[in-house]
């Protein structure tokens, strides 16, 4: 996640007319900031100098859980996810990121 990533992210934002970026935070399972959450919290504010959009970011932890389980009751098999399959649960995971950043505000 380096500044040309932040430049990327933003200017799909911008393309897309967007209001906000939303990013997971990969927090620990005891809520702590371990090094993956503070690399994210760093990006972040790279983010936020390519943007005057407001950037948020939500609580990601057992998104992919909850994404292995949304799939395989889609007749999906991601247990062995990897290439294809393996976009296939990140897209789910962003999207149940996103539904939890909407339904928490």
């Amino acid at each position: 996640m380096g500044s040309e990533d932040a430049g990327n992210v933003a200017e799909v934002a911008r393309a897309n007319e967007a209001r906000g970026i939303v990013v997971g935070l990969p927090l620990s399972l005891d809520g702590s900031h371990g090094p993956a959450a503070r690399k994210v919290t760093a990006f972040c504010g790279r983010l936020r100098k390519e943007t005057d959009l407001p950037v948020y970011t939500c609580d990601e932890r057992m998104t992919t859980v909850e994404a292995h389980s949304l799939l395989k009751d889609a007749g999906k098999s991601p247990s062995r996810a990897r290439g294809v399959a393996r976009g296939e649960i990140d897209s789910a995971s962003a999207a149940i990121i996103l539904d939890i950043y909407i339904q928490s505000n």
